[in-house]
């Protein structure tokens, strides 16, 4: 047999049409990428046309003489306003920068004294006047907020919060807080340990009720995702709020700042400013990292809001620089461990990060209910980072079912990722709905499902539905006005 070798303009133009189809693949990425970019900056309708000019000159002068004054009365007031917060800021660091709660709170387990020191401790809210009566027989809730520049107290700074809402139904509420300096040479092994110990005292003041909820903010999501797979026996249902537990998923195109370590070229950036605060890690780089999402609204659009609608806006802008700019540390350990096993790593989903004596960190371990809430506008922990792990665990839906999870997720339409835990109106809303799901979700059978919050009636607030999800996970959930992500398909799975 002859073998005839095909002509060699073949193969030229064969790996031609590969490289085209690639470039021609790329540009519909980036024009598809150019387009919503185009969408979300065009203006939504064009602006009504200026009222007309006054007829007489001397009108004319008039309303330039008005607007002038009124921009100088708002120029002293943002000008006053800004020295306030100057004032606030070196009054909280020089207090120490102690937690931003709008309640009173009791110190009970201080994590300092441990056999296992770290910065960290559990403190109680103080019942207000006003509330509810203490129920005994109402499981506890404890909240832990983000370690991740700022202090702790964001999830309750306010009375319509996820404090609030616990409080105002009877249940004892509990506060894991952190203090500005880590102790020497402490470890997140260490306060998985302290968070633990803080869990079994509240089981002891608190016999007769059932297991706590514990909930995570942001980055203390995966810290309680931590303490249920190490120790599932104390924890009862658990609430992750804008939790990135899945660090590698994403939309194309979309939230890049998961690219950033790897275009940084791994954890030295983060060991490199950490050798240079002597073994201290800066909160203050973590929360540029955030401020850099949008400069627009960092350096202008906040300061003009505040100058726009100066006489209202100061409380709340005042309230909530006091935490924004309290910067707290870590030590070169912590830091490193955060950035090699989550950011870069993306070991948890995986269950590869090791919780010593040979073990690891298994998500598939824990066997409390987890209710899951994220925003399709939350650019820091979008849907993609704290839903896709349920894909990463789990192989489909009867999977769930078989090892008797129960697993609830709820998706709000455009809160950003700060108004998750701190929104008034999410807290009257979501949080409200999660805490009354809490009193149900014991009886459900395990499964997937989709929390849907509706209204009835026209009145204003919610009335919270739950649907079963029939559908596995590798299948879409039924979508909202188009605009509510699935968990992703696992057939994608690393």
């Amino acid at each position: 047999m002859t073998v005839v070798a095909p002509p060699p303009g073949r193969e030229l133009l064969a790996r031609g049409a590969e490289t085209m189809s690639r470039v021609i693949d790329q540009a519909r990425t980036l024009a598809d990428v150019a387009g919503r970019q185009a969408a979300a900056l065009a203006p939504a309708a064009l602006p009504p046309a200026p009222p007309p000019l006054p007829a007489s000159p001397r009108a004319l002068l008039q309303d330039a003489a008005d607007y002038a004054v009124d921009a100088a009365q708002r120029g002293v007031l943002f000008l006053d306003t800004m020295r306030r917060a100057g004032n606030i800021f070196v009054e909280h660091e020089a207090a120490g920068c102690p937690p931003v709660l709008f309640f009173d709170w009791d110190m009970v387990v201080d994590g300092r004294t441990l056999p296992r020191p770290c910065n960290y401790a559990l403190v109680r809210i103080r019942h207000p006047e006003g509330a509810a009566p203490l129920d005994p027989r109402l499981r506890p809730f404890v909240i832990i907020d983000p370690r991740a520049g700022h202090g702790a107290g964001i999830g309750g700074f306010k009375s319509d919060s996820q404090v609030g809402v616990a409080l105002r139904r009877g249940h004892p509420v509990y506060f894991v807080i952190f203090f500005r300096d880590p102790e020497p040479g402490q470890t997140i092994l260490d306060i998985t340990r302290a968070e633990g110990i803080f869990l079994e005292r509240i089981h002891e003041l608190h016999p007769e009720a059932p297991k706590s909820v514990v909930i995570g903010n942001c980055q203390g999501g995966w810290a309680v995702m931590m303490l249920g797979a190490s120790q599932p026996e104390l924890t009862g249902a658990i609430v992750l709020n804008g939790a990135p537990l899945s660090y590698w998923a994403g939309e194309r195109g979309r939230n890049p700042m998961r690219y950033l370590g790897g275009l940084a070229g791994g954890s030295w950036p983060a060991a490199l400013m950490a050798d240079l605060g002597n073994g201290r890690f800066d909160g203050a780089s973590l929360v540029l990292n955030f401020e850099s999402l949008s400069p627009a609204n960092t350096w202008f659009k906040k300061y003009y809001n505040l100058f726009a609608s100066v006489d209202a806006e100061t409380p709340r802008f005042l309230e909530f620089e006091k935490w924004w700019g309290g910067y707290f540390l870590m030590n070169r350990e912590e830091i490193r461990w955060i950035v090699e096993n989550l950011f870069i790593g993306d070991r948890f989903a995986r269950g590869e990060i090791s919780s010593g004596a040979g073990a690891t960190f298994n998500m598939r371990s824990v066997r409390s209910p987890v209710i899951v809430f994220a925003s399709a506008g939350d650019n820091i922990t979008p849907p993609g980072q704290a839903l896709r792990w349920i894909a990463d665990v789990y192989r489909d839906e009867r999977e769930i079912k078989t090892l008797g999870q129960t697993i609830v997720y709820l998706m709000h339409e455009d809160i950003g990722h700060l108004g998750i835990f701190v929104s008034g109106a999410v807290a009257l809303k979501e949080h409200t709905e999660i805490a009354e799901t809490l009193q149900l979700i014991d009886s459900v059978a395990p499964g997937l499902y989709e929390m849907l919050i509706t209204t009835e009636g026209g009145a204003k607030g919610g009335r919270s539905s739950s649907r079963s999800g029939p559908w596995p996970i590798s299948a879409p959930a039924p979508a909202r006005r188009g605009t509510r992500p699935s968990p992703p398909s696992p057939g994608s799975r690393r």
